[in-house]
């Protein structure tokens, strides 16, 4: 399967948004992997930081425990208002 990539040869749209929210929760991606396995989504800290770098996927499914614990909607997650700005560049 190919994987197609993101801007800036990322592959999700999520993973920097998920950094900026951890961080403002002042959380650790080790905290963040242990609410996440809390609610039953079996990530480590090396997947959070793969995420975050951009070097992982992030398939839908994932993106709904991410709001959950971040207590975000799945649009904040995808940066979507930012998106489309790029796009008009």
């Amino acid at each position: 399967m190919k994987l197609y990539k993101y801007m800036d040869n990322r592959c999700n749209a999520s993973g920097q948004k998920i950094k900026e929210l951890r961080e403002a929760a002042g959380l650790s991606q080790e905290q963040l992997a242990a609410k996440l396995q809390l609610t039953g989504l079996n990530l480590n800290q090396k997947a959070i930081s793969r995420i975050e770098t951009g070097e992982r996927v992030v398939p839908d499914f994932e993106l709904l425990y991410f709001s959950e614990v971040l207590n975000t909607s799945i649009c904040t997650l995808l940066d979507k208002d930012n998106f489309f700005k790029t796009l008009d560049k």
